[in-house]
């Protein structure tokens, strides 16, 4: 299946400082591109993958799951760890749980940690029925676009298929297992009013990542996907921040790949 327009993955070669940006689950790279598109024009190198079985069409997401997804990832993130001196891994929602395992397995090969809305589990009575239910429902009402902004709207699926998620819990079991293993520096900026993910998953990421470098803010202008809404600007400023405190030497601009 093509692409959705505005769907297609990013990349930009810019200086030796590297960013890897993760979107989230059912998204897609444009919940991600302004602020990609900011880092670029930072002097940094950047990227933002494309997850296997995201925008084009929901049939095609119910035939992966979190393997596929991490690979991906993990993929790029050597990519950049090859060609870069300092690399940082960035995530929207699920993105925020795929940038963790990449933390936690890659170590201090991994610079620093810029989450928005990290996910840390499913909630609600649904998800514990979920093993059961995904043989019997093939999908559910979609998450996408919870936006305070008025015009603006996320490219991603109306429906969520229910293996996806199936695999999703079985994903956010393993990454809270493993969070004591993260000792990055963390920035991390989470919405109070958000109707995808509650505030507890950032509260809980907090209370068991080993980190001791770590600054919390609250975006109080936004919902789930504050990446396209009335705090994007804020979180790009403060995410480049970040980086020019533990990275200070920002390279030279490059060419930039994508659609």
């Amino acid at each position: 299946m093509p692409v959705l327009p505005g769907a297609e993955p990013y990349r930009h070669e810019g200086g030796d400082v590297g960013v890897l940006l993760c979107h989230g689950f059912t998204g897609s790279p444009q919940s991600l591109r302004p602020w990609a598109e900011y880092l670029v024009e930072c002097g940094l190198t950047v990227s933002l993958p494309l997850l296997p079985g995201h925008g084009t069409r929901w049939q095609d997401m119910q035939v992966t799951g979190w393997q596929d997804w991490y690979a991906e990832v993990d993929k790029e993130l050597r990519v950049l760890l090859d060609r870069c001196h300092r690399v940082f891994v960035f995530g929207l929602s699920m993105g925020g749980a795929l940038a963790l395992r990449l933390a936690a397995k890659h170590g201090d090969a991994v610079t620093g940690l810029v989450l928005v809305n990290p996910a840390n589990k499913m909630h609600g009575v649904a998800a514990h029925a979920l093993p059961v239910v995904r043989h019997l429902v093939r999908t559910t009402k979609g998450i996408a676009s919870d936006i305070a902004k008025e015009g603006s709207a996320e490219i991603g699926y109306d429906r969520v298929p229910l293996h996806s998620a199936h695999s999703l819990r079985s994903f956010f079991r393993l990454v809270d297992h493993d969070l004591p293993q993260v000792t990055q520096p963390m920035l991390l900026l989470h919405s109070p009013q958000d109707h995808v993910v509650p505030p507890a998953d950032s509260a809980r990421i907090l209370s068991r990542v080993s980190s001791t470098d770590i600054e919390e803010i609250l975006l109080e202008q936004s919902y789930h996907v504050a990446t396209l809404d009335h705090d994007a600007e804020r979180i790009f400023e403060k995410s480049h921040a970040f980086i020019g405190r533990l990275a200070p030497n920002v390279g030279m601009k490059g060419s930039t790949t994508g659609g």
